[in-house]
């Protein structure tokens, strides 16, 4: 099996809602990190730039639930406006722990047509 690291960059207000869309769409599970950043037009305040909360969303997913989870997160959580975040995808070489997902999704590759 070959596996894909969806990463997302989200504003914490929809956060929940992208988990959720991802899990409708194949994932079977998530990482969720904390962070700042900025975009291109930062944010002053006082003349000192400040950077916005944004979560980090984690998913290792079978690489041909791919594009379904990012195309459904993108429309449903209207990724494309802007503050709402960016999504990406990394192939991943090697992968170890994950026995318990592998399961589920041989048991899903049984109903499923590629």
């Amino acid at each position: 099996m070959r596996f894909d690291l969806i990463v997302g960059f989200v504003n914490p207000n929809i956060t929940e809602k992208v988990i959720e869309t991802a899990k409708n769409s194949g994932t079977t599970g998530d990482v969720i990190i904390q962070g700042k950043g900025s975009g291109i037009e930062q944010s002053k305040f006082l003349g000192l730039s400040i950077q916005d909360k944004t979560d980090i969303v984690l998913f290792v997913v079978e690489e041909h639930h791919t594009n379904k989870i990012i195309e459904c997160v993108s429309k449903e959580c209207k990724i494309e406006n802007p503050g709402n975040g960016i999504l990406i995808a990394l192939n991943i070489d090697k992968v170890a722990g994950l026995s318990k997902q592998i399961k589920k999704i041989r048991e899903n590759l049984k109903t499923e047509q590629l």
